[in-house]
């Protein structure tokens, strides 16, 4: 049961970096350039295959131009 539920919360998280993201006009390799973190890295976040870390979503964040809480507010 554990797994699934961080399997939801990864999920639900890159769902949201990517919807931010293509609001923002940028691209995957765009964004990963301003948050000096890797392409793939980045599409895994967004996948939901990785596990974020807390200095990983500041980065992420700050490169969108939100604050990390916007990326766990409802829509």
């Amino acid at each position: 049961m554990v797994r699934n539920a961080d399997n939801a919360v990864k999920a639900a998280f890159g769902q949201r970096v990517r919807d931010i993201r293509l609001k923002k006009g940028l691209s995957q390799e765009g964004l990963a350039e301003m948050c000096e973190l890797d392409r793939s890295y980045i599409g895994g976040v967004e996948r939901g295959e990785r596990n974020v870390s807390l200095i990983n979503i500041k980065k992420i964040a700050d490169a969108l131009g939100i604050s990390p809480q916007e990326f766990f507010e409802p829509r």
